[in-house]
C-alpha cells in the first residue's frame, strides 16, 4: 500500500510538472544535465565503454564531445516525455513533420498494413503519440510493461491518449493476427537486447557482434505486411522529422534475415549521423556469441 501511495504521488508530481510550457522544462533539463552529468554521474562507465567500442576510429575527445551531447540529450528526453502527459493532439502534431509521409498514406489507401521498425532513437514517446495523430489507421505500439503496475498502468493511458492501441511484447503475435482485417501501422522497437535464450542472431553492428530480435521479420513474413524503417532527424530542441524508408513490400519473398540486416543498416547509418540521439545508457552488448555458445 505504501509502494502504491507513494507511485501515485509521484504521478501526480509529473502531472503537474507536465503543465509547464517547454522553455521551463528545457530550463529543468539544463540544471537536470548539471546533477546527472557532473555530480552523479549516471551510467558514465557504460556510455563511454559503448562509444569505445562503436567509433574505435574516432579520438578520445570525440568520444566524450558524444558522450555529453547525449546526457544532454537525455535530460532533454526526459522532460519531453513527462510534456507528453498532457500535450494536445495538435500541438504534439505539428512538432513532428514527414517529408515522405504520402508513401505511408498511399500504402494505407491499398488496403496494406505496416510495420514501423524503430530504435531507441530520439523521442521515440513523441513519435507514438505524433504518429497516431497523423495517420489515418489504428495504431499499434508494441512496448516492453513495466514492473510498477500503477505507472504501467499510468503510461499505458498516456501513450493511448490518441488512439495508440498498447500491445506487451509477449502478446505482439497475437494481437496482430487479431488485427490482421484492419489497416494497420505497428510500431516494434528493435534494438533491444534480447536475453540470452532468445539470443538467436548474430551479427557485426557498430564494430561488434551484436544480439538482434528477429520478431519483425517472422512477423512480416507471418502477416504478409510492409516494412518500412523509421529514420528520424532532430530539427531542434523537441522537433523531430520522419523518414520511412521501405525495408520490404513483399516480406514473404525476401531471404533468411534480409529483413532483419536491411533494418540493422539503416540503423546503423542513422545512429553514425548523429550519434548522441541513440540510447548509449543501455547495456545493450551484455554478452557475445562465444558466451551464448557456453
Amino acid at each position: 500500500m505504501i509502494n502504491k501511495g507513494l507511485s501515485r504521488l509521484g504521478i501526480g508530481f509529473l502531472y503537474l510538472l507536465s503543465l509547464l510550457p517547454f522553455w521551463m522544462l528545457y530550463l529543468i533539463s539544463d540544471l537536470l544535465f548539471v546533477i546527472i552529468y557532473y555530480l552523479i554521474g549516471y551510467r558514465r562507465k557504460v556510455v563511454q565503454e559503448n562509444l569505445a567500442n562503436s567509433f574505435p576510429e574516432r579520438s578520445e575527445q570525440e568520444q566524450r564531445d558524444i558522450e555529453r551531447k547525449f546526457y544532454h540529450y537525455l535530460c532533454d528526453l526526459m522532460v519531453e516525455t513527462v510534456k507528453m502527459i498532457t500535450i494536445s493532439q495538435k500541438a504534439v502534431a505539428k512538432r513532428l513533420s514527414s517529408p515522405n509521409g504520402q508513401l505511408m498514406f498511399d500504402y494505407f489507401a491499398e488496403g496494406r498494413s505496416v510495420i514501423g521498425a524503430v530504435g531507441h532513437y530520439c523521442n521515440w514517446e513523441m513519435g507514438n503519440l505524433g504518429l497516431s495523430a497523423y495517420f489515418n489507421a489504428t495504431l499499434l505500439v508494441v512496448y516492453k510493461p513495466l514492473s510498477n503496475k500503477v505507472f504501467d498502468d499510468f503510461f499505458i493511458k498516456v501513450r493511448s491518449r490518441f488512439g495508440s492501441i498498447l500491445i506487451a511484447m509477449k502478446n505482439t503475435t497475437r494481437a496482430m493476427v487479431r488485427h490482421k482485417d484492419d489497416v494497420t501501422l505497428s510500431l516494434l522497437v528493435a534494438d533491444q537486447t534480447p536475453a540470452k535464450h532468445e539470443a538467436f542472431y548474430f551479427t557485426e553492428f557498430l564494430d561488434q557482434q551484436t544480439a538482434f530480435f528477429l520478431g519483425i521479420e517472422k512477423l512480416a513474413k507471418l502477416t504478409d505486411q510492409v516494412v518500412v524503417f523509421c529514420d528520424v532527424k532532430r530539427l531542434k530542441r523537441g522537433y523531430y522529422e520522419y523518414t520511412f524508408i521501405p525495408i520490404t513490400e513483399n516480406p514473404k519473398q525476401t531471404a533468411e534475415y534480409e529483413i532483419t540486416n536491411n533494418y540493422i543498416k539503416c540503423l546503423e547509418e542513422m545512429i553514425r549521423r548523429t550519434p548522441q540521439y541513440w540510447l548509449w545508457s543501455h547495456r545493450r552488448w551484455k554478452f557475445k556469441p562465444e558466451d551464448k555458445r557456453k
